[in-house]
């Protein structure tokens, strides 16, 4: 009797096998693409040029590559792009959580109308011109300061690391803290800092792929090639290979040239993603949690 009620009935095996079959046929749609830039950036511009690519490496080939890592601005690049995502995430970080703390806090005062100020900026804006007079009448045009200020907090994810404090921190620790004479930093630094580490890492890793993917803002403030992060940099190697393809005159020439600036599209991507894809994997398992008390108690 108790293995028959614990048996699937027809209608749940039916629903299994409808979820399982579209889940692989998402995941297949999801991981084709990346499959297909990998194994292109490894395969000869030949192949690439001619679509022969399709699933594996064909004629395995490390000239894309090469050709990437020949330039001597890619690793200073990719060193500035990493002081920039370390240095812009512990200061989004930190003012996010010095933002979102005191908002959860119950005995504020004036929380709601404060809110309610954080709110706005994320409908209404100055724009373009505005901000860009801004950072010029700041002296921060062609410094490393005009990627990391103007984007120093995100109210989206101050909110939703505000509702993490609130559904995760209840008023008791507090009022026990208190007793045993925590003031307000103590109680923040030494209580809630380690009782957040899924949220913390959650917006890390938001910031985190902001800062590493940022380009239209250093293309608008900065000048100077040596401040220019990764994303900037290979934008200009792919422009550098597409015209000197087509200015060149001997049609083989041509021909060569067009299916390097194809197999290095491809390097490009692999070179600017595999960071990110390699630091998500150690911060997943807080990933779902964070997002969940954060965005969906409170």
């Amino acid at each position: 009797m108790e293995s028959s009620f614990l048996s699937e009935s027809r209608g749940d095996r039916w629903f299994n096998i409808i979820n399982y079959t579209f889940m692989a046929l998402l995941l297949i749609i999801v991981l084709y693409p990346v499959i297909f830039v990998v194994s292109s950036s490894f395969s000869n511009k030949d192949a690439v040029s001619a679509g022969q690519v399709l699933l594996w490496p064909v004629g395995f080939s490390l000239e894309g590559y090469q050709a990437v890592f020949r330039d001597p601005a890619v690793l200073r690049s990719i060193a500035v792009s990493i002081g920039y995502t370390v240095a812009g995430t512990l200061i989004n970080v930190t003012l996010t959580i010095m933002a979102a703390y005191p908002l959860s806090r119950r005995d504020l005062w004036g929380r709601n109308w404060l809110m309610g100020v954080f709110a706005f900026t994320m409908f209404f804006s100055g724009g373009l011109i505005p901000t860009y007079l801004l950072v010029k009448n700041l002296d921060l045009l062609n410094t490393p300061w005009a990627l990391l200020l103007p984007t120093a907090l995100s109210i989206w994810n101050m909110v939703i690391t505000r509702t993490y404090f609130m559904a995760t921190i209840p008023d008791e620790l507090l009022e026990a803290g208190q007793i045993d004479g925590c003031n307000d930093l103590i109680f923040l630094w030494k209580v809630v800092l380690p009782l957040s580490g899924p949220i913390t890492a959650v917006i890390a890793l938001y910031y985190g792929v902001e800062h590493w993917n940022q380009y239209f803002n250093a293309l608008l403030y900065l000048k100077e090639p040596k401040l220019y992060p990764l994303q900037l940099v290979l934008r200009e190697i792919l422009i550098r290979s597409q015209m000197s393809s087509e200015m060149m005159g001997d049609s083989a020439q041509m021909a060569e040239q067009a299916g390097l600036a194809n197999l290095l599209k491809y390097s490009l991507i692999v070179v600017a993603t595999a960071p990110l894809m390699l630091v998500y994997p150690y911060v997943q398992r807080f990933f779902v949690r964070g997002v969940m008390i954060g965005a969906l108690k409170g």
